[in-house]
């Protein structure tokens, strides 16, 4: 693993060092790509700064592939040029963030819920760089407490997180179906399908053994651990920007 770290800036915000990142990760793009298109809060600004360099000129014959509903509408708002996989089967290049990197750069996304278009589109990249602050860093993915989320079919979705659960009982796994803003509906991806978060109280072990167990259980469409996927990690924090290469 490469590392290297650019000069330290004055405080700034979470959102600051987010747009420091993005802007970053966007110097890896050049004319003529195609690229993978991410969601979320880190990702919205790496779109609009593409959006920005072919507005300007600076970038030509780009072509988007939205990894959900909400970045094809940024995207088509700033005039990229979108397509799918079925037309592009291989991408460039990916840019996305990421809920939680490890020191082996594996990660946990779909904290947003966009977790299967963005497995599916960034699965099909040469090259995927992921932008985070240094608050996303773990040394264990499910250390920092917060949600590892499973994409799941609505039917018997109870039944479905039970079994999840139960997967990691030596974990202190706990799972519960994620609400719709509000807290009256559950939470619907863009698959129409629900999202169950499990909480990890200990490590998960074995991540691609936990993938593996996760996904053979029939009512899981796809977890958010996303193992061996990333080939670049640009990392913002008080001291600088810090770029991590496989």
């Amino acid at each position: 693993m490469v590392v290297s770290t650019i000069s330290p800036s004055p405080v700034l915000t979470q959102d600051d060092l987010k747009k420091l990142a993005a802007y970053k990760a966007v110097e890896y793009v050049e004319s003529g790509m195609v690229l993978g298109l991410g969601t979320g809060s880190t990702a919205y600004h790496a779109v609009n700064r593409i959006g920005e360099l072919l507005k300007q000129g600076k970038l030509h014959n780009i072509i988007g592939i939205p990894t959900s509903k909400r970045t094809e509408e940024q995207a088509l708002s700033l005039g990229i040029p979108l397509s799918d996989l079925d037309t592009h089967p291989v991408l460039d290049l990916a840019i996305d963030g990421a809920d939680e990197v490890d020191t082996h750069l594996n990660l946990v996304k779909g904290r947003g819920g966009s977790l299967l278009r963005e497995k599916m589109v960034e699965g099909a990249c040469r090259k995927f760089v992921v932008i985070v602050d240094e608050s996303k860093m773990v040394e264990t993915l499910g250390g920092s407490g917060l949600a590892m989320p499973v994409e799941v079919v609505p039917f018997c979705w109870n039944f479905t997180a039970t079994r999840l659960q139960n997967l990691f009982t030596k974990a202190g796994c706990v799972a519960k179906l994620r609400a719709a803003d509000g807290g009256g509906k559950p939470y619907l991806t863009d698959n129409a399908n629900y999202i169950v978060d499990l909480y990890f109280k200990g490590e998960i072990g074995d991540l691609k053994a936990a993938s593996d167990e996760i996904l053979r259980l029939a009512g899981v469409v796809e977890h958010g651990m996303f193992i061996d996927m990333a080939t670049t990690v640009i990392i913002a924090g008080e001291r600088g920007i810090t770029v991590k290469n496989k």
